[in-house]
């Protein structure tokens, strides 16, 4: 199967990726254009976050099924689809490792616990740092989805966004700038 670039990652494509949102919604066979256009994007954050193949490409079928489900609950805010779905992506990665760290918990050692432990904090980490990502301004969030989650060099974004390397650096540098003091904030209402 032949997929394209993401339409739900080019701010043009905004008017077409919503009218494709609301034609699945009212017809689910239409669900096909949408998986199309977000499958790369989806299966490739996926496969950052699990090590193993078969179960990123299990995830990432359960995610648009997940997606599919809950289409009718969608309402459109003006953020890419593909935002939607990466943060159902994130939460079911997170499900994931927390059911296979509790079950690992449980058969462990005492001593051992800590180890475990401490993976369930880097996971659930990880999920809060990707939702904080969803909630940037969707350039920003895209170069660090691009920078980091696909490995991207600061010039192949610019190339893929039409960008000059200085403005990708800038938005990496923002978004950066506002995760930090963010996770900062999150940090500091645990604390007290």
């Amino acid at each position: 199967m032949a997929i394209g670039k993401p339409a739900s990652l080019e701010p043009e494509n905004g008017a077409h990726e919503r009218l494709l949102v609301e034609a699945a919604q009212k017809d689910p066979a239409r669900f096909a254009d949408i998986y199309e256009s977000n499958f790369e994007v989806v299966y490739a954050y996926i496969v950052r976050r699990v090590p193993d193949r078969d179960s990123a490409e299990d995830l990432t079928s359960e995610v648009f099924k997940k997606a599919l489900e809950s289409l009718p609950r969608f309402s459109w805010r003006g953020k890419p689809f593909a935002a939607w779905l990466l943060r159902i992506a994130a939460n079911m990665v997170a499900d994931r490792f927390r059911h296979a760290n509790r079950a690992t918990e449980l058969s462990e050692v005492e001593d051992e616990g800590t180890s475990v432990q401490i993976s369930l904090e880097e996971v659930e980490r990880q999920a809060r740092l990707s939702r904080l990502v969803d909630q940037l301004p969707a350039d920003q969030g895209r170069v660090i989805r691009l920078r980091f989650a696909e490995e991207k060099s600061i010039r192949e974004i610019a190339h893929d966004l039409g960008r000059t390397e200085g403005a990708v650096k800038q938005l990496q540098f923002r978004a950066l700038q506002t995760l930090r003091v963010q996770l900062e904030e999150k940090s500091g209402e645990r604390n007290a």
